[in-house]
């Protein structure tokens, strides 16, 4: 992976960076790094996650999908349980055979029209939570299941789990004799795209688990105490550093469609690890070039609130423009598809430059299974990076978890207090 920080120096932007700061900066890296070594090292709940391309064992992968032949993958999950998955199907399993979803909302609408089109004889499933007690996650399978069997078809005989090593979802799995996958330990799920509950779908697709995970290795091998040697330290330190500047949302712009769940996947990463006592970058997902036509705007000319990401392929499949007769379009006959997206880049990452808006740029030299995985890793190692230099939590998610009780405790679930919070909510209403 490559990362390009130069126009988030100050001599480009406000916010920036100024160059006699960035030394500063990597004694701060440094310090970060021991940090991150050291917690690698000894497992520890959370760093345990950058130590998962060489704990992951693809063909424990392999073997719990052997025999299926499905025309479609169902991910239920919520979060990381599926946020990854769809992250790496996207960008890796365009060209299968194999269909990938994910049901990882409980609105009864979106459920109802997707499994009434979807070929449940064909469908093989994915339930996926590492506590084995989401309650949407749960409830969605249940329901699931009950589709199938309305369908007459047998959900023992198609269904994948991942999951803890106890927990309603392991007993479940154990009564049944399922193929079960365990949920990697000291992993927080937004962490866990490289394991088992990332890869159980980009092997049904037939993606190269092994050259995946060959990238993450290489994103592992690469970490080193300085900004300047490690492409995901610079990028983690240098969105850290903008965010004390100012910089307080990152803006998350994949040039290739394929990239697109990877800003959610970066999303949910970046917000729930470092949104922390009152502070945090909060990130927004957009897409090149789409969104030049509506958010490029504000970033622009709004506040100087912002960095932009960029994320590209150097290299990409091309198709060419058919040559016209119309003369106002005659400089795009014989130019291609992938030179105009490029050129969109270019313009866009310039624009921004000439306004002095921060913006970086992170490039892979194509979208395929190495180059996804680094980029996984990479980003990872930058989000842990940056919740060092911001002195965070950076593997709890308190709030979710509040949330979490407040809606178990609504349906039933248990006595909460965060249940009475929520009936006890003040009311203007307007009608």
């Amino acid at each position: 992976m490559r990362v390009d920080i130069g126009n988030a120096l100050a001599t480009e932007a406000d916010p920036g960076i100024p160059e006699g700061a960035l030394d500063d900066l990597d004694e701060r890296v440094a310090g970060a790094h021991e940090r991150i070594a050291r917690g690698r090292a000894d497992g520890e709940f959370g760093y345990a996650a950058l130590n998962l391309p060489e704990r992951t064992d693809p063909a424990a992968v392999r073997r719990a999908v052997e025999g299926f032949d499905p025309a479609v993958v169902l991910t239920v999950g919520i979060g990381g349980s599926a946020l990854g998955a769809v992250t790496l199907t996207a960008a890796l399993g365009a060209d299968s055979a194999v269909d990938h979803y994910a049901l990882d909302n409980v609105d009864p609408a979106h459920a109802d029209r997707l499994l009434g089109a979807l070929p449940l004889s064909e469908t093989v499933v994915h339930v996926v939570s590492r506590s084995g007690t989401t309650a949407e996650t749960l409830a969605n399978f249940l329901v699931v299941r009950e589709a199938m069997a309305d369908a007459g078809v047998d959900w023992t005989e198609r269904t994948v789990v991942t999951t803890g090593d106890e927990g309603p979802l392991r007993a479940l799995a154990d009564r049944h004799g399922l193929p079960a996958l365990d949920t990697p330990a000291g992993v927080p799920g937004r962490f866990s795209a490289l394991s088992s509950v990332g890869l159980v779908p980009a092997a049904l697709q037939g993606v190269d688990l092994d050259a995946l995970l060959a990238g993450g290795q290489a994103g592992a091998d690469a970490l080193a105490g300085s900004l300047t040697e490690c492409p995901a330290y610079a990028y983690g330190a240098v969105a850290q550093a903008l965010d004390e500047r100012g910089a307080t949302i990152n803006a998350v712009m994949p040039y290739a469609e394929s990239l697109e769940p990877f800003a959610e996947w970066f999303a949910q990463l970046w917000a729930e690890s470092l949104g922390k006592d009152g502070g945090g970058q909060t990130p927004v997902r957009a897409l090149g070039a789409t969104d030049q036509h509506s958010q490029l705007q504000l970033y622009r000319a709004g506040r100087r609130d912002k960095l932009v990401t960029f994320v590209r392929p150097r290299e990409r499949p091309d198709r060419p423009i058919p040559e016209t007769d119309v003369d106002d379009l005659a400089y795009l006959g014989g130019e291609s598809l992938g030179a105009l997206i490029d050129a969109e880049f270019a313009a866009t990452e310039a624009s921004l430059a000439a306004a002095g808006r921060p913006s970086v740029r992170v490039e892979l030299d194509r979208v395929d299974a190495e180059d996804v995985g680094r980029l996984l890793y990479d980003m990872e190692a930058a989000c842990v990076l940056a919740g060092e230099l911001a002195e965070v939590s950076t593997f709890t998610q308190p709030a979710v978890e509040w949330g979490k009780r407040a809606a178990r405790g609504l349906l039933g679930g248990g006595d909460f207090a965060e249940a009475e919070a929520v009936r006890d909510k003040t009311e203007f209403v307007v009608e």
